[in-house]
């Protein structure tokens, strides 16, 4: 590539100083052997040279494609040859590991195969070349951007149209800016060949002007950017004879605003349509365009005007007035010129001693102004105390250092573009000369040229340094001559200074030889300065005197602040201080730097001034500015004033407003929706808008519209059904109207639809997958009276919902594009309205594999007025964080993809952020708009989870929704008080009340705990309340020892980690008057089963019934009728021989071919099963627990209990005294284990009684006392039918299924738990009667192949054990359903849990009949004696 003028201009410059030097050096002895490297012959015999060491070519801005081959050049000439590293985004690049780029011999970069997708960019970035000479430094080129196009997408398609020959006809084919220069056309499938009369704009965009018949045909445009070729729509133009029927006059295409950088070219579209056919003329500024005898001025095909060539006063607005003699149309836009950045004043090579000042010079203009930098050996210079920018572009070293020397280079940057030029700094030493080349660079301090040195004595140390003089910001010194040079009238003198603690000196040099005093000045006051002094006579320096120290005054004698300063603003862009002479000036007061700066920033700018006014020029519009004064003397500055703060005037507004937007709400009206102009761009106060709108069909009757400055939307109505409408918005401040927006088109609805509620399923969904895209179609839904404004698909692989894509209402198909190939893909389709979206449908598809070289037909719903969806979506923000900042308050941050590196918003994008709770599942999402990369979400609930996603818009287009971040507030004190707070009394026990309670509605967290209030006296201090704490997972708490007929009145707190919540409204309740402890058991267990009744409370003095039941602790029976008692005894015991005789009488009638079976109950859902087994193995049955050697395990499912649930009532009836095994085994095997053998009484869940529990009776069958306390403790629980289930002797019933007939509940109870425990066969009632048989050795045994639960085992034996062996006689004459129990089983049993049908096993029916008629008889007696 060849070199750029900015290059060419740095050679040329080089070059004529190479020249100069080498002429140079034929003059100075010894030059020669130091371009050649020899050594000096003799103290300053020797000067260095200025190397030549510059850029040949740089590399420029590049535009390529993915999969193509770029390289980026760059040559740089230096002896010896320099060594070229690259840079990209400012980090060295690895060239020698990476095998697609590579560093070409002249020291350009070769990248081959460019990777460019979605998420991986690689190579897009700017890059910059390095070249680095040893020993002598390092230069950087400019920094060059290398853009890859994108993917093509089509924003716009061509269309069918007609137009009438002669007229003027479009074709829109717009692409991404980046692939317009790939873009061609075809006419049916031929290439088409432009000329004067068919052009192709910019923007790709097809004008076709005095159409002829062959004008028509098929068009088409292909975008070739390196892979396939991308087709789009075939469109047909037809071409009508020509009417004579006239036509309303329209632009076809308007201009639109255009930036440039002088010397491009640019094109205004501009073309009209309508009969008569107009004519196309240009105007600027108000002035008419002579496009005819101009060079540069040429009018395209259908009237679009382009401008060669662009200079500076190109800039302005450009008028488009299209005229066909009925009627005059006109349109306008903005050309904006821009210039690169350019040099007006290079940096210069400086030739420099240690300790000088020395400055680098470099004028720079462009347009935007560019910004400067400086870079030392290819390293930013940072300004500090010794390298500072002067004079705005200008770099200044103080004090230098060997250190200092090297290649400073000028970088100047704006947004159109870069240049760099450089210089070499040479630090000689103290006895070589500077060379006489222009000494511009060197500061006064340091302007003296030295003599060349020759041999000889050199000076000793100047005698006697003194500060005779010490001021705030200056020092006098004087000395006398040294011991070497009593008269020193040829001797000049150096003075090096520096800040004490600095390294880095800096000189002043006396004026003129023999003189023996210098003032230092601009130095800084209450400072301490390390001064000495060294005299130079013509053979060099000599010794330096020793070092002295002083410290400058503090500062005493500045001026004051200058009085009655005032601003005020003289026009939208400029504002005019004025101030008065201090008071106190301590002297003559020298000139005035005045310093502003704008609201909100932190850079201050100053300006000097000599007199007492000034006018600043070129300020923001209605903007406030901060202003200051301070006023200098000969001591330096003074005291500043206050800050006096004006605001600029306002203006019009520059900028339309911002994301205007149409939503159709029936047939006669649209909602318009907008944001206002960025703020920058405002000029003022927003006052209004004005709306503008008309029928697309009348484009020349508008109506207006003004609404006021606060309302950013307006309903418009009274409009007609079906009809298009276009609509723009402009905004007013007081000063007038600014620019409108672009035109926006909506249509009415044909008829008005419901929108109360969601759309309906759409009625199909079609998917058709390809091997890296998915064709998805589908129709509406069936209820076409529901407004739908669009669809929403969402997709993902084994998810739907990893990418979300909205199309507008009209459409009826999509192409997912970018998928994995040979991948399973959900995809859901959603109806949705502005109510939300409805129900969605669900289809999945795999993509194709790569090997799949198949045909792809591609299917197209036929919806002539279905437009193609927007192809070009914007990318979604990145990044999304949610910080927790409060309980109410997140902030949500994110990255834009799509903007620079830099990551600031320059277009009018803005970005919407919604968020949602989960719980309730329904809710809806809120939204919220933002101009800036973050945003403050407020309203919170405390405590509660959020998810957030965040969408981009730019004009039309938006991107779909990031990908969601998640943040939980934090908690706060309960905002709200414990609900439905009750207190009932809790039966047989009046002096216990028990309060129940709901959480808090606004628990705000973690309820942690709560604590109950109560007191007699409403009215009391709550300190002087009674307190009771109460666990967080807990909704009810007993209170007792209270006072019998006694009104308490009781309050609940809550609280969390935060605190304490409000505490709930007082609650009344009265104790009961009298004590009911000594009521009949029968009367405590009073009311129907299943009605809700309380559990009554049978405490410690509470004796078991002579029916068997006792309290749930166990406590003993209170005395009963001795009579009574006796009879049960009796009856008892002749029903127990009765079933012993019974059980033996059935045994023996065994066949002895069954002897050798084994029998044992198993595990069974539906019916019975049975074990096939040896004999020997089978074992007696065993009815009873035997407590030594068993425990109690609960097989709660849930690791904690439910705190709602706890003491909850049992249902009970006089008919139906439920004794606390029943209650408690019930619970055991029929819910998931509520009890727990250690928990308080109020601790229990015992829901047996809310199931409706059969009639039923326990009897003892022992020979201990019925007084005995059975205590309901893991220790001495009475478990009879959780015993080991024993196999059958030899004699004994074939069945084996031996069982404690207590447990044995009605068929309404839920046997739907899935316990893993063993279900036994119900057989006839007498074989619950059992003779019981000592127990198997050792612990029982378990057979793997059942998987059930024990739920006894082994306890320890030095318990003290209470136990009482029951049985129980259920409903006689049915069946009952299956009970849980525990099955030892055998240990070689081998078969299936099966039982066998054994006809011989059954029993004879008269037999059966017979003894259940005399059971049913002893059963009526029992109940009868029980219930009198």
């Amino acid at each position: 590539m060849a070199a750029g003028p900015g290059a060419r201009r740095l050679l040329s410059t080089s070059s004529f100083w190479l020249c100069c030097l080498l002429l140079l050096g034929r003059r100075a002895p010894g030059a020669a052997a130091a371009r050649s490297g020899s050594p000096p012959q003799s103290p300053g015999s020797s000067i260095r040279t200025f190397t030549p060491f510059y850029f040949l070519v740089e590399p420029t801005d590049t535009l390529s494609t993915r999969g193509s081959s770029v390289v980026l050049n760059c040559s740089a000439y230096s002896q010896p040859s320099p060594k070229i590293e690259w840079k990209k985004d400012g980090t060295f690049l690895n060239l020698v590991s990476d095998d697609r780029r590579q560093l070409l011999p002249d020291g350009s970069l070769f990248i081959s195969n460019v990777v460019h997708s979605k998420h991986n960019k690689p190579d897009e970035g700017y890059y910059q070349c390095v070249a680095t000479v040893e020993s002598l430094g390092t230069i950087v080129s400019r920094t060059a951007k290398l853009t890859v196009a994108g993917l093509p997408r089509f924003a716009s398609q061509p269309e069918h149209s007609s137009v009438y020959a002669g007229d003027s006809a479009i074709l829109n084919c717009e692409v991404n800016a980046d692939l317009v220069p790939f873009v061609r056309w075809e006419q049916n499938r031929q290439p088409l060949l432009l000329d004067d009369r068919v052009l192709k704009l910019p923007s790709g965009t097809l004008v076709i002007s005095n159409t002829t018949e062959g004008d028509g045909g098929l068009y088409r445009c292909i975008v070739e950017s390196g892979g396939p070729p991308k087709y789009s729509d075939e469109a047909e133009l037809k071409v009508l004879p020509g009417s004579k029927v006239t036509s309303n006059l329209v632009f076809l295409k308007q201009p639109s605003s255009l930036v440039r950088v002088i010397g491009e070219s640019a094109v205004l579209p501009c073309v009209a349509s309508g009969l008569p056919l107009p004519t196309i003329r240009w105007m600027k500024n108000e002035e008419a365009l002579d496009t005819e005898s101009s060079e540069r001025l040429v009018l395209l095909a259908g009237g679009s005007l382009e401008i060669s060539d662009i200079t500076e006063d190109d800039a302005g607005t450009y008028f488009c007035v299209a005229d066909n003699g009925n009627e005059t149309i006109e349109a306008q836009a903005e050309l904006t010129v821009q210039a690169q950045p350019e040099f007006l004043k290079q940096p210069t090579n400086i030739y420099a001693h240690e300790s000088m000042d020395i400055v680098f010079e470099c004028e720079v203009t462009g347009k935007p102004t560019p910004t400067v930098k400086w870079v030392k050996n290819g390293d930013m210079v940072i300004p500090s105390d010794y390298f500072k920018i002067v004079k705005e572009h200008n770099l200044q070293v103080l004090g230098l250092v060997k250190s200092d020397e090297g290649f400073y280079q000028c970088i100047a940057e704006n947004d159109v573009g870069n240049a760099q030029a450089g210089a070499q700094l040479i630090i000689l030493e103290h006895d070589v000369a500077i060379p006489t080349l222009p000494p511009t660079s060197l500061t006064s301090a340091t302007t003296d040229h030295l003599a060349p040195a020759t041999s000889g004595p050199l000076p000793s140390a100047p005698r006697d340094v003194v500060a005779s003089l010490v001021s705030t910001r200056f020092i006098k010194l004087t000395w006398r001559t040294p011991a070497s040079d009593p008269h020193g009238d040829n001797l000049t003198y150096s003075v090096f200074y520096t800040k004490e603690g600095i390294t880095r000196e800096r000189v002043e040099n006396t004026s003129h030889p023999g003189e023996m005093q210098v003032t230092i000045q601009n130095l800084m006051p209450a400072t301490v300065y390390i001064f000495r002094v060294m005299a130079h006579n013509k053979h060099g320096f000599g010794e330096s005197s020793a070092p002295l120290r002083v410290e400058t005054q503090p500062e005493v004698q500045l001026p004051g602040p200058a009085p009655n300063i005032r601003a005020y603003a003289t026009s939208p862009t400029s504002i005019t201080v004025t101030w008065e002479t201090p008071l106190s000036g301590n002297g003559e007061i020298q000139n005035y730097k005045l310093y502003y700066m704008e609201k909100g920033t932190d850079k201050e700018q100053d300006v000097d001034v000599s007199s007492h006014s000034h006018t600043i020029n070129g300020l923001k519009k209605y903007t406030e500015y901060s202003f200051r004064v301070v006023a200098y003397n000969k001591h330096g500055p003074g005291v500043s004033t206050q800050d006096v703060a004006v605001q600029t005037l306002s203006d019009v507004p520059s900028a339309a407003p911002q994301n205007l937007s149409l939503e159709v709400r029936n047939s006669k009206s649209i909602m318009i929706h907008w944001q206002p102009p960025p703020l920058a761009t405002q000029n003022g106060q927003i006052t209004g808008y004005k709306i503008r709108y008309r029928k697309a069909s009348r484009k020349s009757d508008v109506t207006e519209t003004l609404v006021p400055g606060t309302q950013l939307s307006q309903l418009i109505e009274g409009l007609d059904r079906g009809t298009e409408y276009n609509f723009r918005v402009a905004a007013l401040t007081v000063n007038g109207t600014g620019p409108a927006t672009d035109w926006l088109s909506a249509e009415t609805f044909e008829s008005d639809l419901d929108e109360t509620r969601v759309p309906e399923v759409p009625s199909s969904l079609h998917v058709r997958p390809l091997v890296t895209s998915i064709v998805v179609s589908w129709t509406p839904p069936e209820n076409q009276n529901i407004v739908v404004r669009g669809y929403a698909i969402g997709y993902g692989i084994g998810s739907p919902h990893a990418q979300t894509i909205k199309v507008d209402y009209k459409q009826r198909y999509y192409t997912i594009e970018n998928l994995d190939p040979s991948s399973h893909y959900v995809i859901t389709l959603k109806a949705f309205n502005n109510v939300g979206e409805g129900i969605p449908l669900y289809e999945s598809a795999v993509t194709r594999p790569h090997t799949d070289t198949s045909e792809v037909d591609l299917f197209v719903i036929n919806a002539p007025y279905t437009p193609v969806p927007d192809p070009t979506p914007m990318m979604p923000p990145v990044g999304v964080q949610a910080s927790i900042l409060s309980h109410d308050t997140i902030r949500i941050t994110w990255a834009d993809n799509s903007l620079p590196k830099h990551q600031k918003i320059t277009d009018s994008r803005y970005y919407t952020v919604r968020w949602k709770t989960n719980i309730p599942a329904n809710t809806k999402y809120k939204n919220a708009n933002a101009t800036t990369l973050s945003y403050l979400v407020t309203g919170l609930k405390a405590n509660t989870l959020y998810e957030f996603s965040v969408m981009v818009t730019k004009g039309r287009r938006s991107s779909t929704w990031s990908m969601t971040a998640h943040g939980t507030t934090f908690e706060l004190v309960p905002t709200s008080p414990p609900k439905d707070v009750t207190v009932v009394s809790k039966e047989g026990k009046p002096r216990t009340i028990i309060v129940n309670w709901q959480p808090p509605s606004e628990a705000n967290g973690k309820i942690t705990g709560y604590i109950i209030y109560y007191s007699t006296d409403v009215n009391a201090e709550i300190h002087d309340w009674v307190i009771e704490p109460v666990v967080g997972n807990r909704l009810t708490h007993q209170i007792q020892e209270l006072t019998l007929d006694t009104p308490y009145y009781f309050k609940i707190q809550a609280r969390n980690s935060k605190g304490m919540g409000p505490m709930s409204d007082a609650v009344q309740f009265r104790t009961p008057k009298a004590d009911s402890s000594d009521k009949m058991p029968n009367d405590q267990a009073s009311g129907s089963a299943g009605k809700g009744s309380r559990l009554p409370d049978l405490g410690s003095d509470y004796k078991t019934p002579m029916s068997g039941s006792n309290s749930p602790h166990g406590s003993p029976t209170s005395p009963l009728d001795s009579n009574m008692l006796l009879v049960v005894i009796i009856s008892v015991g002749v029903i127990t021989i009765v079933v012993v005789v019974i059980i033996a009488i059935f045994c023996t009638r065994r066949t002895t071919s069954h002897q050798k079976k084994k029998r044992a109950a198993c595990k069974s859902v539906n019916g019975s099963h049975k074990y096939k087994g040896n004999a020997k193995d089978v074992k007696p049955p065993d009815l009873w627990i035997h407590h030594e050697r068993l425990e109690l395990k609960p097989i709660d499912k849930s690791p904690d209990p439910n705190p709602i649930m706890t003491d909850t009532p049992i249902p009970r009836n006089s008919q139906d005294i439920t004794p606390v095994d029943n209650s408690m085994d019930s619970n055991i095997h029929q819910r998931r284990n509520s009890y727990r053998g250690h928990e308080s009484e109020d601790s229990m869940s015992t829901l047996a009684g809310r199931r409706g529990m059969r009639p039923k009776m326990m009897m003892p069958f022992d020979s201990q006392p019925p007084q005995q306390s059975i205590r309901n403790t893991p220790s001495t629980d009475t478990m009879p039918a959780s015993s080991s289930q024993t196999c059958c002797t030899d004699h004994q019933d074939p069945e084996g299924a031996t069982s404690s007939s207590y447990l044995a509940s009605s068929q309404e109870e839920d046997s739907g738990q899935s316990l893993p425990t063993a279900h036994v066969r119900p057989s006839h009632p007498l074989k619950s009667f059992a003779v019981p048989a000592i127990p198997p050795p050792g612990p029982p045994t378990y057979d793997p192949a059942l998987p059930s639960t024990p739920l006894l085992s082994q306890q320890a034996l030095n318990h003290h054990i209470h136990s009482m062996k029951t049985a129980s006689i259920g409903t006689l004459g049915r069946s009952r359903p299956p009970m849980p129990v525990v099955v030892p089983s055998a240990p070689e049993v081998q078969e299936t849990t099966r039982m066998l049908e054994d006809p011989e096993s059954s029993y004879e029916p008269d037999e059966l009949t017979k003894e259940m008629a005399h059971l049913e008889g002893l059963m009526k007696d029992l109940n009868a004696i029980t219930t009198a």
